[in-house]
């Protein structure tokens, strides 16, 4: 009887119970990408010389193309999507400190950027964005097209800023419509065809 309850505790030791917690949280992509392209063209318009850069375009981006998306990214972080938290967050705060750099300056708390910072601000998130498309180069074609026309973006910004050329800024307003739609078209995506459960619009 003795043999027989210690070999029915040994047994007992060495069986595991394993739980799976299912993840039932909602994709934020959709959200964090619709932010991005809705600010990516209001910012372009004003680039295009369509809009001014007013109140309008400063809170949008502040708030939906800034806060939002930092909150996307953070919310991919927890679903353990680590490009999603690199790029909705950082350019979440991009747009924080695009705001930031026009805002300041008028409260009298820091001198205006000069040309030169601005230009080298450009350079970064143009070097910056080049990785974040490297990184799409292992998720989906529709992610490396829309990374693809942000560098180009950049790439213009930053010529006509060295040149001086409003030519090629109003040339990169026009560019960057077409880098918002992009965004906008991946946003409806990921969204309908999650809520269809098919595929209503292609993302390769």
């Amino acid at each position: 009887m003795k043999e027989e309850n210690e070999v029915l505790v040994s047994e007992l030791r060495e069986v595991t119970t394993v739980t799976t917690i299912k993840d039932q949280s909602a994709s934020a992509g959709p959200l964090g990408l619709s932010a991005f392209g809705i600010c990516t063209i209001m910012l372009s318009l004003v680039n295009a010389g369509v809009i001014p850069l007013d109140a309008m375009v400063l809170s949008m981006g502040l708030f939906y193309g800034g806060v939002t998306q930092i909150i996307v990214g953070l919310l991919e972080g927890k679903k353990g999507n680590t490009f999603g938290l690199v790029a909705f967050t950082s350019y979440g705060i991009f747009w924080v400190s695009f705001v930031s750099i026009n805002v300041i300056p008028s409260l009298g708390w820091l001198a205006q950027a000069s040309s030169g910072a601005m230009i080298t601000y450009l350079i970064m998130w143009c070097l910056f964005t080049v990785i974040l498309f490297i990184g799409t180069l292992r998720i989906g074609k529709l992610l490396q097209v829309l990374f693809g026309a942000l560098i180009l973006l950049f790439v213009l910004l930053i010529i006509g800023s060295i040149a001086g050329s409003s030519a090629i800024l109003t040339l990169a307003g026009y560019e960057g419509l077409l880098v918002g739609a992009i965004s906008l078209y991946a946003a409806s995506a990921f969204l309908l065809n999650e809520l269809f459960g098919k595929s209503i619009l292609p993302v390769g």
